[in-house]
């Protein structure tokens, strides 16, 4: 045996099993499962979903001496918890409801060569202990048969767990743990790859286009940068997934990082904007509540001091209602709590809500000559249409109501012209 794996025999293995990558983490990977292949050792593979771990079990089979065995792969997680021992290890015929005939499991099919046991953590305890058995002396019982059975195979098992959390919490048993990991091989997750995330790419991208005769795609400088600097949660096969819509709805296109932070996953965006979140500055917007808010109070004063005792008071709270609800959106986010924070508004919230009441204020009657409330804010808005050289907008800033409500109150006083 071999005891050091060359640079060439790293490649020509890379090359075989169509792996992608120069990152000393995967070299590390590699290297590591073919030193143990030739050794009849239990393998525990561990990495984040779709990091391809599935290559290694390949990888240790075709390198050892069962690889002219069979090699079975065992999805543990998608099999249910009522069958999966009939599955692994088979059943007589009338074990239970369905049982017609005797059925051998994938343990003994498999006898001689090695099985890949993926998403293992997901193995119900009772199978586990079975496992256990064939782990330590190859024996094990068909679903409702007496008889122990031998077999000679290799199990090498992968997860995306934390297995030692798994063990802590009663979910995965100690002792089987420590069977399965006599060889333990760490895949990286994708964004711990750097470069290989753009050789990834290209890759992906060369095969699409030759598969569907599109036209090439060329990623700026910039966009290979953003795609090293992505989190990649779902790791190759969220890259894969990304760069095929680029491929497809920029085809003929050089794509840059604008472009392709269209079809960038939403999680990402989402998880900047909390994290932005608490350090963002609303000295502008407060600002602008407060201005707001001083100007409904002066507006207010001047309506009570210009009503008389038989003004409906309801007209009033009305207006200042309105002017409450049109002159400026920033308003609005006085119910927006989605990010857990107070808005400056909400902090106003009771200031606001005070100048409202103006049904509660005593209102000043002295003085005889009165002018109506309608007849106030047509002199109001007509004034600062003058001082504005009648631009609508900045007289609509002037009064801090949006031009809707200034339009509105145009046409309603004759003041178009």
């Amino acid at each position: 045996m071999a005891t050091k794996i060359t640079d060439q025999e790293i490649r020509a293995l890379k090359l075989r099993f169509g792996i992608v990558g120069e990152s000393p983490a995967l070299i590390a990977a590699i290297r590591r499962a073919m030193l143990v292949a030739p050794i009849d050792l239990s393998v525990l593979i561990i990495g984040e979903s779709g990091s391809g771990k599935e290559s290694f079990p390949k990888i240790i089979h075709e390198s050892s001496p069962r690889k002219h065995k069979k090699y079975i792969a065992v999805n543990c997680g998608a099999i249910p918890e009522g069958t999966i021992d009939s599955e692994l290890f088979g059943h007589v015929k009338g074990s239970f409801t369905g049982a017609i005939a005797d059925h051998k499991g994938y343990f003994e099919e498999a006898d001689g060569g090695v099985i890949f046991l993926d998403e293992v953590a997901e193995m119900p305890l009772s199978t586990q202990a079975r496992l256990l058995r064939v782990l330590e002396n190859g024996e094990y019982l068909r679903v409702g048969d007496s008889t122990v059975r031998k077999t000679n195979i290799r199990v090498v098992a992968a997860t995306n767990k934390d297995m030692l959390q798994a063990v802590k919490d009663g979910k995965f048993r100690e002792d089987l743990y420590y069977r399965l990991s006599t060889v333990q091989i760490n895949v990286p997750p994708l964004r711990d790859r750097g470069d290989d995330i753009v050789l990834l790419a290209r890759l992906f991208l060369r095969n699409f286009i030759n598969e569907n005769r599109t036209s090439e795609v060329t990623l700026t400088e910039d966009a290979q940068q953003l795609l090293k600097s992505y989190h990649w949660p779902g790791n190759v096969r969220q890259l894969k997934s990304v760069i095929e819509q680029v491929a497809l709805f920029e085809s003929g296109n050089t794509v840059d990082a604008a472009t392709l932070s269209q079809y960038m996953p939403s999680n990402r965006s989402t998880a900047l904007t909390v994290q932005s979140q608490p350090n963002y500055d609303y000295n502008a917007e407060r600002e602008q509540l407060f201005t707001l808010i001083l100007s409904m109070r002066a507006e207010i004063e001047a309506l009570k001091k210009r009503m008389d005792s038989g003004a409906p008071t309801s007209h009033v709270s009305s207006t200042v209602h309105e002017l409450k609800r049109d002159t400026n959106p920033l308003l609005d986010m006085g119910n927006d709590t989605n990010m857990g924070m107070t808005s400056p508004y909400h902090n106003m919230q009771h200031s606001a809500h005070d100048l409202g009441h103006v049904d509660e204020v005593p209102l000043d009657v002295e003085g005889e000559t009165v002018k109506t409330l309608d007849e106030t804010e047509r002199e109001t808005i007509e004034s600062a249409l003058r001082r504005n050289n009648g631009r609508r907008k900045l007289t609509a800033q002037e009064l801090n109501i949006s031009e809707r409500t200034l339009y509105r109150k145009i046409k309603q006083y004759n003041l178009e012209r």
